[in-house]
């Protein structure tokens, strides 16, 4: 019987210990002059929650089927002849945020002796890219795409386009 007693106290002063560390975990530190305000009574769980005016708008959604989208970064582009172009490494958008072009890591082995070039987002065609084993094609020669200068950040960006589909990128101030 005594044994029970023990183990009851202890668990009764372990409780209370918690439950002090538990409030002195939410008490301000001593010091501070600001009283804490009580707590404001919880809603009852059927109220219906009030939305201030100036609150934004649900975010709308939209559902994209597996088969409909995939991503294009790391992605492997070929000619349309089926050489190895590189892979892409970074997407370019104009200021309205509309795609432009891919900066693709061009040439080298193993990453070594690579360059970034940026082709026209038009001259890329995504037809079977259901799974990541899949390339892009690119609609320019091999040649074509080693001829291109190189692309490098906070530089104007010399995009490389399929004939007649290029249109100009307007300056950025």
């Amino acid at each position: 019987m005594r044994a029970i007693g023990a183990l009851i106290l202890g668990i009764a002063i372990v409780a209370s210990v918690a439950v002090a560390t538990s409030r002195a975990a939410d008490e301000p530190p001593a010091g501070q002059s600001e009283a804490k305000a009580p707590a404001a009574p919880s809603p009852p769980s059927s109220a219906v929650p009030v939305t201030p005016k100036d609150a934004a708008p649900p975010p709308s959604v939209t559902i994209i089927g597996a088969s409909e989208a995939h991503g294009v970064l790391g992605r492997d582009v070929r000619s349309a002849a089926g050489e190895d172009m590189g892979r892409i490494v970074d997407v370019i958008v104009d200021r309205s945020g509309h795609v432009r072009a891919a900066a693709i890591d061009f040439g080298g082995f193993l990453g070594v002796g690579s360059r970034k070039i940026v082709v026209d987002w038009n001259a890329l065609r995504f037809g079977k890219i259901a799974n990541k084993k899949e390339s892009i094609t690119l609609e320019l020669t091999k040649a074509q795409v080693a001829a291109a200068p190189e692309y490098k950040e906070d530089a104007p960006i010399v995009v490389l386009g399929a004939s007649g589909s290029l249109q100009p990128l307007q300056a950025i101030q």
